[in-house]
């Protein structure tokens, strides 16, 4: 089973798509999953293999969720009655868990995130240094010549984690500005004069990019840190760039697409644990006084199917 999950974690890695692995490094019994025990997870939620059932996979599922979204890996622990005490292991993310059999799951999540784009159009020192600037910091490069940076850009597919400079110096930054400015590039920037910049806006905007679309865009391109020669212009562009992945604030800038409504995530208290379930991934749910109510494990829905009365101060 390891090896399915490692041959598939390969496989998606090799075609640039984000997941999250799962692994038990310690339990104490009773507990279903054994210390190696391993599971995928992708960005929709969707899970290959096996570290435990009931409680502990909505809890991956979620932690997982949240580490592909930071980026940081997180350890988990699972304390159900008479399980270790928590609050003793500092960094470790712990959860009670009242309808667990009785023993402990620790488990280690770690994300694997396609290494984020760096596209530059245009040649000159200032890109030669990005480039290599870029490359050193773990950037997927890619660097396109002027002279067709349309068809090539056309060729990319660009998400909110991509980055691109133009600084192509000619006629086409207005041409590849307006292209980019269609995808979902988190961060666009124009290495020009603030005079010349704000001239191939104006032309930008009069071909009909929506307003909107400017909010990603800086120019002149990088932190005000006195750059003076094209390395340190390149320093200073790279900076930005990576404070705009690290900053929540810069990423706001451009809010990703509005998921279809039977896929918005709701976060609910399982009236019989107390555990929040995401909507979207529990797999147990039922209906009760005009709602949905969600449970992390098909034990919890069978107690609050025998009496539902029982429970309804712990929906409110």
């Amino acid at each position: 089973m390891n090896e399915d999950l490692l041959a598939l974690a390969g496989d998606l890695e090799q075609r640039g798509q984000a997941f999250a692995l799962a692994t038990v490094v310690r339990c104490e019994a009773p507990t279903s999953a054994q210390p190696g025990a391993k599971v995928l997870i992708r960005e929709d939620g969707s899970v290959r293999g096996w570290v435990g059932g009931a409680c502990a996979e909505p809890v991956v599922v979620r932690e997982a969720l949240s580490a592909l979204r930071d980026g940081r890996p997180r350890l988990i622990g699972l304390y159900g009655e008479g399980g270790r005490a928590p609050g003793r292991t500092e960094g470790m993310l712990e959860y009670g868990m009242t309808c667990h059999s009785g023993g402990t799951l620790e488990i280690y999540v770690e994300p694997y995130l396609p290494k984020p784009q760096l596209v530059l159009v245009g040649h000159g020192p200032v890109i030669e240094s990005l480039a290599a600037l870029g490359g050193a910091a773990g950037f997927a490069v890619s660097t396109l010549s002027e002279d067709s940076p349309t068809g090539e850009l056309a060729q990319l597919s660009l998400d909110r984690r991509a980055s691109v400079v133009v600084a192509s110096h000619a006629d086409t930054d207005e041409d590849a500005l307006a292209r980019v400015l269609e995808t979902e590039a988190g961060y666009v920037s124009l290495v020009a004069s603030r005079r010349r910049a704000a001239t191939i806006v104006e032309r930008v905007k009069q071909r009909g990019t929506p307003p909107d679309r400017f909010g990603r865009l800086k120019t002149p391109a990088g932190l005000d840190i006195g750059a003076v020669t094209p390395e340190e212009i390149a320093v200073s562009i790279l900076a930005e760039i990576i404070q705009h992945r690290r900053s929540d604030k810069t990423v706001a800038v451009e809010p990703e697409p509005v998921a279809p409504a039977v896929l918005v995530r709701i976060e609910s208290k399982d009236p019989i644990c107390g555990m929040m379930v995401d909507s979207v991934t529990a797999k147990f749910r039922s209906a009760f006084a005009e709602r949905t109510v969600y449970f992390c494990c098909r034990h919890c829905k069978e107690m609050f199917d025998e009496d539902p009365e029982r429970y309804r101060a712990a929906l409110s």
